[in-house]
């Protein structure tokens, strides 16, 4: 069975940085692209970025050069590295491996003075 949990999320300044975790249990997990999405209040669900298996990455064009989206497949696991968090960055962050229905939970991302 493959689960997918997310960590890291929290409630931040305008400014600050968080770093999420989505840490995959079974085996594979170098053999799958990873991509973290996300939705606010309101809205529909909205790809963040991509991390292909050869580790290259794509961005969201509103999260390009602030968010930075890496893998460690000796850890099972995906990350989103915020940076300069905006109050629009605010919702739940969800990470999908690509080419399944595998999805996290969730975290939650607030960006708040």
């Amino acid at each position: 069975q493959v689960q997918l949990v997310e960590s890291g999320g929290g409630l931040v300044q305008p400014g600050g940085s968080l770093r999420l975790s989505c840490l995959v249990s079974g085996s594979s997990f170098s053999m799958y692209n990873m991509a973290w999405y996300r939705q606010a209040p309101g809205k529909q669900r909205e790809w963040v970025a991509t991390i292909h298996r050869n580790k290259i990455a794509n961005y969201t064009d509103s999260v390009r050069g602030r968010f930075i989206i890496f893998r460690d497949n000796s850890r099972n696991t995906a990350y989103l590295q915020m940076n300069s968090l905006k109050p629009e960055d605010t919702a739940v962050y969800y990470c999908f491996r690509i080419g399944t229905d595998y999805w996290g939970q969730g975290t939650q991302v607030t960006v708040s003075s």
